[in-house]
C-alpha cells in the first residue's frame, strides 16, 4: 500500500516500523551466521549431508528474511539499507516528493532529503516545518 506520510504520521508509525526493522535485522544476522557455518562445513568436512542440511537452513533463513522485509515495507516505508539501519518514508514538501529519513536508533524522525539525494544529504526538519505534507 502506497501512502505519503506527514511527519506526525511517520513518527506515529515508528514504533511498529522499528519492531519490524529489528525483526528483519535479526533475520539478516541469522543468514550471516548460517553462511559462516556453510563455509566452515565446506572446508572442514567431506560430508555432503551436513553441507546440504546447512544449505537448506540458509534457504529457509533467506525466505524468512525476505518475508520480514515485505512485512516492513508493507507499512509504507522503503528500506534503504539493513546494514546501515536506514529507511525512508515517502512524503511531500510543497509539491515535491521527498523522503523522511530515519536511521535505526533515532527516537523520532528529524530529517528529510530530496528523492535523488541519499543519507549524506539529509536536512533537519524544522519544528514549524509545515511544508511537509
Amino acid at each position: 500500500m502506497f501512502t505519503f506520510f506527514t511527519i506526525v504520521e511517520a513518527n506515529r508509525a515508528l514504533p511498529e516500523v522499528t519492531k519490524k526493522f529489528e525483526h528483519a535485522m535479526a533475520k539478516r544476522g541469522e543468514i550471516s551466521e548460517i553462511e559462516q557455518r556453510l563455509q566452515v562445513s565446506i572446508s572442514t568436512t567431506n560430508s555432503f549431508e551436513e553441507y546440504v542440511n546447512i544449505k537448506q537452513k540458509l534457504n529457509t533463513a533467506l525466505t524468512q528474511f525476505y518475508a520480514a522485509l515485505e512485512s516492513l515495507e508493507g507499512t509504507g516505508v522503503v528500506v534503504k539499507s539493513i546494514e546501515q539501519g536506514l529507511l525512508d518514508f515517502p512524503s511531500k514538501r510543497f509539491d515535491d516528493e521527498v523522503w523522511l529519513c530515519w536511521k535505526y536508533g533515532e527516537a523520532e524522525i528529524k530529517f528529510w532529503h530530496e528523492k535523488d539525494v541519499g543519507f549524506s544529504g539529509r536536512k533537519p526538519i524544522e519544528v514549524s516545518d509545515e511544508s511537509l505534507v
